[in-house]
């Protein structure tokens, strides 16, 4: 039986993932296998030994420590893509309520006092003060060309705009989903040089805070919007709010309100809505839940922020897996001590990913705990699970 701990509430579509005569699921479980999260912060948790992975019922995983897990050899995974819709459609929204001025023409409206002629008359005259313009007229710039940017970049260009793109690190599988219409920049300078309205969709790392800064504000056409679905951190806030005082830019949306950005003048700030879907809260929960089980049942692993892809079928044979630093010569050590241990290699796959690989090995015999052990004694080696033969259960 393996024990999950829920540290929030997870979709019940993704918990029915993890059979209850195989798991027991708790918010409230000692000794957990495996951590379901979503938005708990979980930096300053003290995880017991017993925990196997975490599994991020989302894209972002600022709220775990990926590094620290990862150099206990527990992968963290999490549902890229799952939740591109919601956000993609978040975006087009933040598009409109921009381009057509519609936040401020709410609040007048709502504002309004009178009735009859009277209001009809100020209704009137307020329109002339909130008109926009259409999208087709112009051009959106897409950072970060990843499952959401590149539904994104397919929408606008759907809906008449000219749509330009950057991304150095774009992966051969979204290039085939982008539509050819898409046009790509040579540069991020040069996205945000022809971008009247820029969206941004990269993750906050080191790399990527204050990315779009006040020299980079600067490169941006007159009267240009940035929209941030992305994460706070990503966007300078102080350099927005100085363009749109100096005319600069028109307008700013931000999925990550601070209180530099609350109640400015141009500014639409939400409350981090962009996967508040009840399909896309589903949709990341199925795919996390049926990522932590293939880990904890198979050793297989997708959708690892930390970890690389690897995956081989199974067959009636013992399974062990193994993570450890990306060294030369771990893989003929492992194959050593099981050569030793009078156990043959029925299928083999190493994987790496940085300074992390992984190996899983099918054997035709079971293997002992003393030989689990001296696998666990080699230098560089962070995890070793015995699996077993697939119809067995930790």
């Amino acid at each position: 039986m393996y024990k999950v701990l829920t540290l929030n509430n997870i979709s019940v579509e993704g918990l029915r993932k993890l059979p209850r005569e195989m798991y027991e699921v708790a918010s409230d479980i000692g000794s957990p296998d495996g951590i379901l999260v979503r938005s708990a912060k979980m930096h300053d948790m003290d995880l017991p030994e017993s925990v196997k992975a975490i599994a991020r019922a989302g894209a972002g995983v600022n709220n775990i420590p990926v590094d620290a897990m990862a150099a206990r050899g527990i992968p963290v995974f999490n549902a890229p893509g799952a939740n591109a819709n919601a956000v993609k459609e978040l975006v087009i929204a933040g598009m409109l309520l921009s381009a057509r001025n519609i936040c401020p023409a709410w609040k007048y409206t709502e504002e309004l006092e009178g009735d009859g002629a009277e209001l009809n008359k100020k209704v009137e005259a307020g329109k002339k003060q909130f008109v926009g313009y259409e999208l087709p007229s112009r051009t959106l710039g897409v950072l970060g060309l990843g499952a959401i940017g590149v539904q994104v970049a397919n929408t606008a260009l759907s809906l008449g705009m000219r749509v330009i793109g950057f991304d150095p690190q774009m992966t051969v599988q979204r290039a085939w989903e982008l539509s050819s219409g898409v046009e790509q920049a040579r540069s991020l300078d040069d996205l945000v040089s022809q971008s009247d309205m820029l969206t941004l969709h990269v993750p906050l790392v080191e790399g990527t805070k204050n990315l779009i800064n006040a020299d980079r504000i600067d490169l941006m056409p007159a009267g240009s919007v940035i929209l941030n679905f992305s994460r706070g951190g990503i966007v300078d806030d102080a350099a927005v709010l100085a363009a749109l005082t100096e005319g600069k830019l028109a307008g700013y949306v931000s999925d990550f309100p601070s209180r530099q950005l609350i109640g400015q003048d141009k500014v639409i700030t939400l409350p981090h809505l962009g996967a508040s879907t009840n399909e896309a809260e589903t949709n990341c929960a199925v795919m996390v839940a049926n990522s932590l089980r293939n880990y904890l049942e198979h050793g297989a692993i997708h959708n690892s922020v930390n970890f690389p892809e690897a995956d081989i079928p199974r067959t009636d044979t013992y399974r062990v897996t193994v993570a450890n630093q990306n060294v030369p010569n771990m893989v003929g050590q492992i194959s050593t001590i099981l050569a030793d241990a009078g156990l043959n290699i029925e299928d083999l796959l190493n994987k790496s990913r940085g300074d992390l690989a992984y190996t899983i090995v099918d054997l035709g015999s079971e293997v002992q705990a003393e030989t689990i052990d001296k696998l666990k004694g080699i230098k560089g080696v962070l995890s070793v699970r015995n699996l077993g033969r697939p119809n067995n259960i930790d």
